[in-house]
């Protein structure tokens, strides 16, 4: 019995990456037909190169080392799906910021561009209108207020108005109303007279506040003539003023006299020589409705009682 040849030593080729000899598969290589049945075995064939698959692993099997460019990459992967998955859920919400921000910039332009245009020549006063002037001359109040033209109407300072207008004593209150482009109205409530008081510089005429209107040497007609005790400052003169007021106006155009003690007995006169005793000023609707229709009953009456509407004397 002849001893088997010794084992080949592997060919450099089937050294593996650590240096160390490839591993046998455990089965010897058979002898190529017409070797002569020596068993001697032939030359190993070269070993099939290892190839890398998709996912960086060997497609024999084995384990391939990662490198720090694969590290990279798959980092980079893995942030860009990321912020993909981030988006896709965000979406509805940065919608609708985009909205209310596009909504909040139009409102804020829409106002700046508003204010600018308000504080600008494009609406400065060209034209001013005065409203509720009757015993005044409207286009002496509007020459009055001059110093107004050119400016913007959003600029219209009141004070000044106020100044300018101070000058007509029979303007009660006013109101200043914009019409863009260019128009300014003064909307006014004049005072009322109440009638006339005598003194040595002629004839006042006053509101039932007791401010002067007007001094003229003659009884303006129409006014009547005011015999008040304790001058406008008194409580007497408020309620007469209250009272003359409150006369129904077919009766104030024939009212010539109001004379007061007290703030409790006011009485009227009127150009029929009929005198009124009215009283307070109480319940002086009443009063002006019951006298109109006592008037009616009873035409000839030279004096009525309304002091008490609800029992009225005629005598």
């Amino acid at each position: 019995m002849r001893r088997p040849p010794p084992l080949p030593t592997p060919p450099a080729g089937d050294v593996g990456e650590r240096g160390e000899p490839a591993r046998r598969t455990g089965r010897r290589e058979r002898s190529p037909i017409g070797d002569g049945g020596s068993g001697a075995p032939s030359a190993p064939r070269t070993p099939p190169v290892a190839t890398e698959d998709p996912r960086g692993e060997a497609a024999d099997g084995g384990e391939h080392p990662t490198s720090t460019r694969d590290v990279w990459r798959a980092a980079r992967a893995r942030r860009k799906a990321l912020r993909a998955e981030i988006r896709r859920f965000t979406q509805r919400s940065r919608r609708r910021r985009i909205v209310w921000l596009s909504a909040i910039g139009a409102l804020v332009l829409l106002i700046g561009g508003t204010v600018v245009a308000a504080y600008s020549p494009l609406f400065a006063v060209e034209k001013i209108t005065v409203v509720g002037a009757t015993t005044l001359d409207p286009a002496t109040v509007e020459a009055a207020l001059a110093d107004q033209m050119g400016t913007p109407l959003a600029a219209i300072d009141s004070s000044e108005v106020k100044a300018s207008l101070l000058a007509f004593p029979l303007i009660e209150t006013y109101a200043l109303e914009a019409k863009p482009p260019h128009e300014l109205t003064v909307r006014i409530v004049e005072r009322t007279p109440v009638g006339v008081l005598r003194s040595d510089a002629g004839y006042t005429l006053v509101d039932a506040a007791g401010v002067a209107l007007a001094t003229t040497s003659d009884q303006p007609a129409g006014q009547p003539l005011l015999d008040i005790e304790g001058g406008t400052d008194s409580a007497a003169f408020e309620s007469a003023g209250l009272v003359v007021r409150s006369v129904p106006a077919d009766l104030r155009a024939a009212l010539t006299g109001v004379s007061a003690t007290s703030a409790d007995d006011v009485t009227l006169t009127l150009n029929t020589g009929l005198t009124v005793v009215w009283g307070s000023a109480e319940d002086s609707p009443l009063k002006g409705e019951v006298l109109s229709k006592t008037l009616i009953r009873s035409p000839n009456a030279s004096s009525i009682d309304v002091t008490s509407p609800h029992a009225v004397v005629v005598g």
